[in-house]
């Protein structure tokens, strides 16, 4: 059984400079998506596909392996992930390795967990499937989601469910941005992760933040650190 973990990440980022190599909590962020994946125990590689040098050499120092960088037109803003990850796939293959099931982690997913990487992996083996990636439940109902019209006013996208109550719609689910389990095979037919035949690894909201925009990255970083610190301590009072 070959497993690869494929880490995409380019170097150039216009809303965050140097976004993927970018110190998050004091290492780079990439560092995190390695870390996790080295901690799965379930790669028998764990590559980086980067058009950048330098974050070739930082990704390097962290324990993944660059053996290509990645062409310029898979590099610019309209590259898509799967494209990405397809075309180090088949960069493999060609070089002659056996790849059974890929994994594609975000190189900015600090929240990430070997145990939830695990368990996709689980998923897709045991069931078969096409691909495995993480979601979260959005806060609200999104049926009831709300738009600011042309005139300033509020409307509902959805009117008819003005007067629904929330328990009585049903819960929705966005990509957490983490990862994205398959198998080889299925993928290269399918040419992407989204199927109709993927499972959900679903995650507690907590564990997920988009790292878009640098506000993005301060909420990330506060969040992290406030993980970091564990539960409070309840203190108990004196009885005496």
């Amino acid at each position: 059984m070959n497993i690869v973990a494929i880490i995409p990440a380019r170097g150039g980022s216009r809303r965050i400079p140097g976004k993927n190599i970018k110190s998050f909590a004091g290492k780079p962020i990439i560092s995190y998506s390695i870390k996790a994946a080295q901690d799965s125990a379930l790669f028998d590689r764990i590559i980086v596909s980067t058009d950048s040098a330098k974050m070739a050499k930082v990704a390097k120092t962290y324990g993944a392996e660059v053996p290509f960088l990645r062409p310029a037109a898979l590099a610019d803003d309209f590259a898509g992930t799967d494209a990405v990850v397809l075309h180090a796939v088949r960069w493999l293959l060609d070089s002659g390795e056996e790849l059974d099931y890929v994994c594609c982690i975000y190189a900015t997913a600090p929240f990430i967990r070997p145990q939830d990487i695990r368990k996709g992996y689980t998923l897709l083996r045991d069931n078969k499937a096409t691909s495995t990636f993480t979601v979260a439940s959005f806060p609200s109902p999104i049926l009831r989601a709300l738009k600011i019209n042309e005139s300033g006013r509020i409307d509902m996208f959805w009117p008819q469910y003005r007067k629904a109550r929330s328990q009585d719609l049903q819960e929705a689910y966005h990509d957490a941005g983490q990862f994205y389990w398959a198998d080889v095979k299925k993928y290269l037919k399918e040419g992407e992760f989204y199927s109709g035949d993927s499972l959900p690894v679903v995650l507690p909201r907590y564990l997920v933040q988009d790292i878009d925009t640098s506000e993005d990255w301060e909420t990330a970083e506060k969040l992290y650190s406030v993980i970091q610190m564990g539960p409070p301590k309840l203190k108990i009072a004196d009885s005496g």
